[in-house]
């Protein structure tokens, strides 16, 4: 029997969509407002979803205490209240679309949870707007 149990946390970050080999013309085009050389903000809202078999002593897939924990302690913290193009080494070289984002989420959780439970980033961006990875 396999479960998934899901852990929604939120931060608030900047960011400009922009791509540097690109024209200021090209990248108003593409991007529009979300190219402001000022940057721009969002309310971000990540969801982890772990599934895995529940563990036959405490009937849990993944303690969700813990599970909040590692997601502030390498997400949160390290998202909320930045701009993630200049703060974030992540994305000194990467668009920080919410694409991106979500991978890079993903990509500082998987190590820290066991590669026998199935993760899986819900990121949005605003209400209509989200993503997921892996899809």
């Amino acid at each position: 029997m396999r479960v998934a149990v899901y852990r929604k946390e939120h931060f608030n970050a900047a960011h400009r969509l922009y791509n540097p080999e690109w024209s200021d013309e090209k990248n108003d085009l593409v991007f529009g407002k979300c190219n402001n050389p000022g940057f721009h903000g969002h309310n971000y809202e990540i969801v982890v979803k772990l599934t895995g078999e529940p563990d036959k002593d405490t009937g849990y897939v993944f303690d969700m205490k813990k599970l909040s924990e590692l997601i502030r302690e390498n997400v949160t913290r390290k998202f909320d209240h930045k701009n993630l193009n200049l703060d974030i080494e992540e994305f000194k070289n990467l668009n920080p679309t919410a694409e991106n984002i979500a991978v890079v989420i993903y990509d500082l959780l998987r190590d820290k949870i066991d590669n026998g439970l199935d993760l899986k980033i819900y990121l949005y961006e605003t209400e209509r707007n989200f993503v997921e990875y892996p899809a």
